[in-house]
């Protein structure tokens, strides 16, 4: 091992994460036969197969993965020791990988802002992608922290640190006829009504769907859309109504073309969460933007009071 280069290292790591040398190449400004060299003298250094064709993929072997799994800690040390450099210069520096599941994106562009104002230094990056996607990115390491509003605690180990609410609530087009009843609205009004439902693999989905199966109802779905914001244009549209988190309607407003209805049940008062893998040792800047984000809390409630006043009475 003591003929492996740091930058072989550096490609290795490029190739596992994107399952191809071609793209590996194109992420790292390098030609492919670049890549193939580095990674056949890697292989030799190591003195065992490291890579191994799966259809048109290339995936690591379990040594292969032995040797991702250190490269990721000896990268993670390197960041931190380049921060505490920084530091000791008066510079702050660092880089934050951020893993947001869709909902969150509402929440976690005004989190680095703030957070980055504290710290002008520090560079982001964020990778959206729905709940069974972003666990697939803890399995594989590929960021520092995640933000989610349902823990995993089937699929992998992690650590869970609460650090915000995230109301769900049902939203109409405004001046539906839903909203001249009676409230709360009875939740099976809600079940018999057009339902405008999130893919599968989305958390928010699974709270609600458990909800109404917890009451033994089954929503009547027209339609099934990937995104928060295609849901809030067909709810708009009078296409259907939906149940989203609060924080959707954090740019509009409730005053907009969207209605947030009291309904029986609702809201369901969960919260958001920053994750990471269990015993992973967070970096300097990671462990910063924790401490950082669960001090925002009631900064962040009194924000949703602001956009939906009723809230405050289920708090």
């Amino acid at each position: 091992m003591r003929h492996v280069t740091f930058r072989q290292l550096q490609i290795f790591s490029a190739v596992v994460h994107t399952r191809s040398f071609t793209r590996a190449a194109e992420e790292l400004f390098l030609a492919q036969p670049t890549i193939s060299l580095q990674m056949k003298k890697l292989g030799e250094a190591v003195g065992i197969p490291l890579f191994e064709q799966v259809g048109k993929e290339i995936r690591p072997t379990d040594a292969g993965q032995d040797l991702y799994a250190a490269c990721r800690d000896l990268f993670r040390t390197f960041e931190n020791l380049e921060t505490q450099i920084a530091d000791r210069k008066g510079i702050r520096r660092g880089k934050l990988r951020l893993g947001v599941v869709t909902t969150a994106k509402y929440i976690a562009p005004e989190l680095l802002a703030a957070f980055g104002a504290q710290f002008p230094g520090i560079e982001f990056s964020m990778k959206v992608s729905n709940r069974d996607e972003i666990i697939q990115r803890i399995q594989n390491g590929e960021d520092d922290l995640y933000v989610m509003g349902q823990v995993p605690t089937d699929e992998v180990d992690v650590e869970a640190i609460p650090f915000a609410l995230n109301p769900l609530t049902v939203m109409v087009p405004r001046a539906h006829h839903l909203a001249r009843l009676a409230k709360p609205v009875p939740l099976d009004a809600i079940a018999q009504a057009p339902f405008l439902i999130r893919e599968p693999g989305s958390g928010t989905r699974n709270a609600y769907l458990r909800l109404f199966g917890e009451k033994g109802l089954r929503p009547n779905i027209v339609m099934e859309l990937s995104s928060n914001e295609a849901i809030k244009h067909a709810v708009a549209s009078g296409l259907g109504v939906s149940i989203l988190s609060i924080h959707s309607l954090a740019l509009e407003g409730t005053s907009g073309p969207i209605e947030v209805l009291e309904v029986e049940g609702f809201p369901i008062l969960r919260k958001w969460f920053l994750v990471y893998p269990r015993g992973r040792l967070l970096s300097l800047t990671a462990q910063k933007f924790l401490d950082f984000s669960v001090s925002q809390e009631q900064f962040i409630t009194d924000r949703l009071v602001q956009l939906w006043p009723d809230l405050a009475r289920y708090l």
